[in-house]
Order: C-alpha cells, then sequence, then structure tokens
C-alpha cells in the first residue's frame, strides 16, 4: 500500500471528526497547562473526543491537559476547543505537533485562539497577569514546515510581518478594558523545554526582546500562519524570571497558578470570542 501523506492523514482525520460534527466551526481555541475547566464549564458542550481517538493526534501526556477536544456552542458561535496540547518535548515530531492546527483548518476554522502557561522576563509584569502576545521570537530551532511543502496546506514561504492576528488584539483589548482585568502585552519567546531556564538565559531572553517565555505555541502559530489562519494568543504568568536569581521551578507551580488565573482568562476569551465587530 502507498504510504500515506500529510495531506492524507489530514483528510482522514477531518472525515473522523467531520462526520460527527453538528455544524461547521468557525474557530478553535487551544488551552495550555491548566487553563480549560473554567472555559467549558460555561459553553455548551455538543460532542468530546480523547486525543487518541482521533486518526494521527497523539495523546497528551503532560500534566494540566486533560487531552480532549470538544464541539462547543458559545452564544451561537461553532467552537472546537482543545483542552490541551502536544509537545515537542514530549517526543512527538513536529508535525505531529502542530497536526491537530491543520485538522481544525481542515474543518473549516478560520481563527485560532491559543492559550499558554509563560513565566514572566518583563520586571512590570506580576504573578497571574494576562498577556496578549503581540509576536514571538522563536528559539527552538525548529520550524514545522521543514520538508517538502504541500502547496494544497500552503505556500512553501510563509510571511510572518503579522503573526498575530491585530482584529484579535484589538477585540482581546477592548474586552479587558470592558471587563477590568489587567492585559499586558508583550512578545513571547518560544524554546522546546522541558527544562527551565538557566539565569543566564533569562537575561539572553530579555535582552533579546522578549517579555514571556515558554515551550509552546510558536510552532502552532507558524503552522496556522501557513493555513491562512488569523491567529492570536494569550500567555498566563505563572513565575517571575530574573537574571541571576536561584529560585527553584516546578510544573506542580506551573500549573497550580494556571488554575488560580483561569476564571480570568475565561471571561477575557468569552467577551472577545463574541466580540463580532
Amino acid at each position: 500500500m502507498r504510504p500515506q501523506s500529510l495531506f492524507d492523514k489530514i483528510q482522514e482525520a477531518k472525515r473522523f471528526v467531520g462526520g460527527r460534527l453538528s455544524r461547521k466551526p468557525e474557530l478553535a481555541v487551544v488551552f495550555g497547562s491548566g487553563l480549560a475547566q473554567a472555559f467549558l464549564k460555561d459553553v455548551k458542550i455538543l460532542a468530546r473526543w480523547n486525543f487518541g481517538e482521533i486518526p494521527f493526534f497523539q495523546r497528551a501526556t503532560v500534566k494540566g491537559h486533560g487531552g480532549f477536544l470538544y464541539e462547543a456552542e458559545l452564544k451561537g458561535r461553532s467552537l472546537l476547543i482543545s483542552d490541551g496540547r502536544l509537545h515537542y518535548y514530549e517526543g512527538h515530531t513536529m508535525w505531529e505537533v502542530v497536526f491537530p492546527v491543520r485538522l481544525y483548518a481542515a474543518l473549516g476554522v478560520s481563527e485560532l485562539l491559543l492559550t499558554n502557561a509563560a513565566g514572566a522576563l518583563n520586571p512590570r509584569f506580576k504573578v497571574g497577569d494576562l498577556m496578549a502576545v503581540t509576536d514571538h521570537i522563536n528559539l527552538t530551532g525548529r520550524n514545522p514546515l521543514r520538508g517538502p511543502n504541500d502547496e494544497r496546506l500552503g505556500p512553501r514561504f510563509v510571511d510572518m510581518g503579522e503573526a498575530y492576528d491585530r482584529k484579535i488584539l484589538l477585540k482581546l483589548w477592548r474586552a479587558s478594558k470592558k471587563l477590568k482585568i489587567r492585559l499586558q502585552r508583550g512578545v513571547y519567546v518560544g524554546i522546546l523545554g522541558p527544562s527551565y531556564e538557566t539565569p543566564a538565559e533569562i537575561g539572553v531572553y530579555r535582552k533579546l526582546g522578549g517579555d514571556a517565555v515558554g515551550m509552546s505555541t510558536v510552532p502552532e502559530v507558524i503552522a496556522a500562519r501557513h493555513l491562512g489562519l488569523k491567529t492570536g494568543a494569550v500567555s498566563c504568568i505563572t513565575n517571575i524570571l530574573k537574571a541571576g536569581s536561584k529560585q527553584i521551578l516546578s510544573h506542580e507551580q506551573v500549573v497550580d497558578q494556571s488554575k488560580k488565573a483561569q476564571e480570568k482568562l475565561a471571561r477575557l476569551l468569552k467577551e472577545a470570542l463574541c466580540d463580532r465587530s
């Protein structure tokens, strides 16, 4: 049998999920470590799949990432909601990490909103702050578009001049003002992980212009732009990073702080997603 191409794998996953959807989804929301539950409790859930049920969709293995894909409805808008994501450091290939994004696009999604837990590089930030990502610096040394390009997915070379859609950023900003939620703005530094940053690395990332750092999001944004999706991202600040600091970091701390901030994040996202202007 002829090996399946990436496009064929996406189509197979599309048939599996698409055949069970009640209608075409408008947008997809991806939640990072410990961030999904507050949002999920206030939307109408129509269907749920374990990541592992979906063809070529890898299972989530990180604590705080539920590993479920939901079809949901929010004030008339049809959504796909991912409780958790896949990371390169789990041992997945880059095409596996961004496979969910490509599936969402194949199902008809035109907008993608990503969330993540991140450490603050900007000294003005506080634990519990939310940050609208305005740009990123890819320090993973990886790109999900490496290899032969399939023009059915997108062009060989992708412009990243506006990786984070201005209209989505504006909607997040309006929502924050209406709800009186403190919303920072800044540049997200993407690294591979799973080890945390050394004190020297923290200093370098800040000098490069980074405001927050994390181990996800960047590959997904690159894949989304390749597909022509309008993309936005919000980071939940779970810890403060200072050059030369001897603080001890743990994933349990990250998940704990994410859970504390998820109600605020849920309110912000729901308000922004219902802004049709």
